[in-house]
């Protein structure tokens, strides 16, 4: 049931990484074309909007890539062959990310609150826009790795296969 719906949760964030990247190309092509051709003005609010979009788009890239699995990790050892092994591992890296995922979700609150003081210079748009990116993310990795730690002690209990 929980994966089912971290699954759908995690297609929309998909979808949502295809807008921003879409969006993303409207200023940045802006940036292109006023620099190197003139046929429109050059607007500094399209570096400032270029830069929040993709500070979003990491954020929430990195929290897909948590739940696909495909973050990297530094094997040390070899790849384990045995069931208990591969636990091991597996469990190690997801302890990690979860670790890291609950210190940026403390401190970022911190840095969230830093930026709601803040304004950009070009847009006057308030800076907690990009830096809530934090909490938000290490929230997701704690909880997407914290599923995946519990899928892999199923499988190794059970040897079941608890995604869906």
């Amino acid at each position: 049931m929980l994966g089912t719906y971290l699954d759908t949760f995690c297609t929309g964030l998909r979808i949502l990484l295809g807008v921003l990247m879409g969006a993303l190309a409207v200023p940045v092509a802006m940036q292109v074309i006023s620099r190197y051709t003139g046929l429109i003005p050059t607007f500094l609010w399209t570096e400032e909007l270029a830069t929040f979009l993709f500070i979003w788009i990491v954020m929430i890239g990195s929290v897909v890539a948590v739940w696909d699995g495909t973050h990297f990790d530094v094997r040390i050892t070899r790849d384990a062959t045995g069931p208990f092994t591969r636990l091991l591992q597996d469990g190690v890296v997801h302890i990690a990310i979860m670790i890291f995922g609950a210190l940026f979700l403390f401190y970022g609150i911190e840095y969230a609150e830093f930026g709601g003081n803040q304004r950009s210079v070009m847009m006057r748009a308030n800076l907690m826009i990009t830096h809530i990116s934090v909490p938000v993310a290490g929230g997701r990795w704690l909880l997407f790795s914290g599923y995946r730690l519990f899928e892999a002690v199923a499988k190794f209990r059970y040897g079941v296969r608890t995604r869906p």
